[in-house]
């Protein structure tokens, strides 16, 4: 076994749970620094010579979000796959998209999936690595340390490093060892999504496939102990953004800020204006204007004017005025 040649970013759209900064941008363009969730997955791949493709996965719905943002990156490799849908309202799920995706482009070659509202701090090459020294597919898989918080996700049993039982989002996990939504699938393996699917199993959650795959073909985890953000909720965002500032604040030098303090794990934005304001532990966009007020634990989208009015825990919309003076 070589290891893959292609890979697949999953490029889902809108968190409901991140609702209302999400509302004009897929999850995966929130920005982390100068770069951005997906862009870091891109600019990984971008750099490894046995990644010959990258296809960005997406729907109709999305394609245009992802097409312009492609276009405005440095990378060579993404393009985007479309999923055909007859109706809008029409959904493959994750699996059935790989699948159509798989046929569509003709790929027989091995096969790296991820998740694009990924943030993992283990480098893809150790996890390509790890397949080749394995003969069946791999999947990264991190503890969260919380059986209540891994009911979120697909929880992984293992004998050693094979994977021998799998629970997608469980009522009652056995562990807290959880699937990432990252994959590594031989190429001789990929002509079982469709088996898979024409016996009516689940055509969304790819732990599903896996749940069903691991009883026919052996297959392994790759474990890793630094980080991993789910970048789904205002706190995991949050979080991801704290571990990638490294405890430190990012203040853009277009920025205004008079009479304010600025806290560790801070990022404020291009344009921003801040008077008279402390913040601590959020990310305040482009153009925002904050006055007089303190802002803890939110984001506060662009152009949005704040004054006079606390913030904790809150997700501020773009334009959004408090009080509404217009």
């Amino acid at each position: 076994m070589t290891g893959p040649t292609t890979a697949v970013v999953l490029a889902g759209g809108y968190a409901t749970r991140l609702w209302p900064i999400t509302r004009h941008r897929p999850k995966m363009f929130l920005p982390l620094g100068e770069t951005t969730v997906i862009d870091r997955i891109y600019a990984e791949l971008e750099g490894l010579d046995r990644i010959d493709e990258v296809y960005v996965s997406t729907n109709e719905r999305f394609a245009t979000d992802f097409e312009n943002h492609l276009e405005d990156t440095p990378y060579d490799k993404p393009r985007l796959s479309v999923e055909e849908t007859a109706h809008e309202d029409e959904k493959l799920g994750v699996v059935g998209a790989l699948e159509q995706l798989i046929d569509r482009e003709g790929l027989d070659e091995d096969l790296l999936v991820i998740a694009g509202d990924n943030l993992f701090d283990f480098a893809i090459e150790d996890f390509l690595h790890y397949f080749d020294r394995r003969d069946g597919p791999a999947i990264a898989a991190y503890d969260i340390g919380s059986r209540e918080r891994a009911t979120s996700y697909g929880v992984i049993e293992l004998d050693d490093e094979r994977v021998v039982g799998f629970q997608e989002k469980p009522a009652e996990p056995e562990g807290s060892l959880v699937s990432i939504g990252c994959y590594a699938f031989p190429g001789e393996t990929l002509s079982l999504f469709t088996p898979y699917l024409e016996a009516g199993n689940d055509p969304d959650e790819p732990g599903w496939f896996v749940q069903w795959l691991q009883d026919r073909v052996p297959t392994y985890a790759y474990t890793f102990e630094t980080a991993w953000f789910d970048i789904g909720t205002r706190g995991s965002y949050l979080d991801a953004v704290s571990w990638y500032l490294g405890g430190e604040s990012r203040v853009a030098d277009s920025a205004t800020v008079r009479e304010s303090a600025v806290s560790d794990d801070v990022h404020v934005m291009p344009g921003a204006t801040l008077v008279d304001t402390d913040v601590e532990r959020s990310v305040i966009f482009p153009d925002a204007e904050l006055e007089c007020t303190t802002v803890c634990d939110s984001i506060v989208d662009e152009g949005a004017r704040i004054s006079g009015f606390d913030l904790e825990r809150a997700l501020i919309g773009a334009h959004t005025r408090i009080p509404d003076d217009r």
